[in-house]
């Protein structure tokens, strides 16, 4: 499980990455912002490419030029960092749960250290079609989605053939599990909530 987060730009990779897009969005060449502006081809270059920084009154010229308000030029520069947890295919956090030793599979696929977790997402991989399958019983509701394969779920008497693309939503506190496996290897999508209580 990785946690990666995408680059932050200094002000004035911003402003070239912002002033070079909008000015490709309006199919404009650096000749012709130059023509407009009154800022020589060169200097427009540099500004786009972060090399030079500009004054306020030039960078208003460049974005009379391209047609982008300067207001919205910095609209999205002090965004917050945010912070979110990635996680690659495949690199989740194998866990054990109470089916592992029934041949599943979990993946974690996020973490919270300390504090309340208020959901687990998990990644199942199921692949023995004789494997005979635990009822699971827990707090919280849970949703699965089936991402690959085919197989007959249980929550309490009720039996849902599911393939992929099919999902379920239910209360986890009731007995529930895999019935059948019909068309193995299986992976599906587990996400519990906690209630807040």
């Amino acid at each position: 499980m990785t946690d990666t987060r995408a680059t932050k730009f200094d002000l004035d990779q911003y402003i070239g990455m912002k002033v070079k897009k909008a000015r490709l969005d309006q199919g404009l060449k650096l000749v012709d912002v130059a023509r407009i502006s009154g800022i020589s081809q060169g200097m427009v270059s540099k500004i786009e490419n972060a090399q030079v920084s500009t004054s306020l009154e030039t960078l208003n010229r460049l974005c009379d030029a391209i047609g982008l308000p300067i207001s919205k030029l910095f609209s999205d520069y002090d965004r917050p960092d945010g912070g979110a947890q990635f996680t690659k295919a495949d690199e989740g956090l194998e866990v054990v749960r109470r089916g592992t030793d029934k041949g599943h599979t979990y993946q974690l696929l996020t973490y919270k250290r300390g504090g309340k977790t208020t959901f687990e997402p998990f990644m199942v991989t199921m692949d023995d079609l004789s494997e005979v399958f635990p009822t699971f019983s827990h707090p919280g509701e849970e949703f699965i989605y089936v991402v690959s394969g085919k197989l007959v779920y249980r929550h309490g008497n009720h039996l849902y053939e599911m393939e992929a693309g099919d999902s379920l939503t239910f209360d986890a506190e009731v007995p529930h599990g895999p019935e059948t496996l019909v068309e193995a290897p299986i992976k599906l999508l587990s996400i519990i909530h906690y209630s807040d209580d």
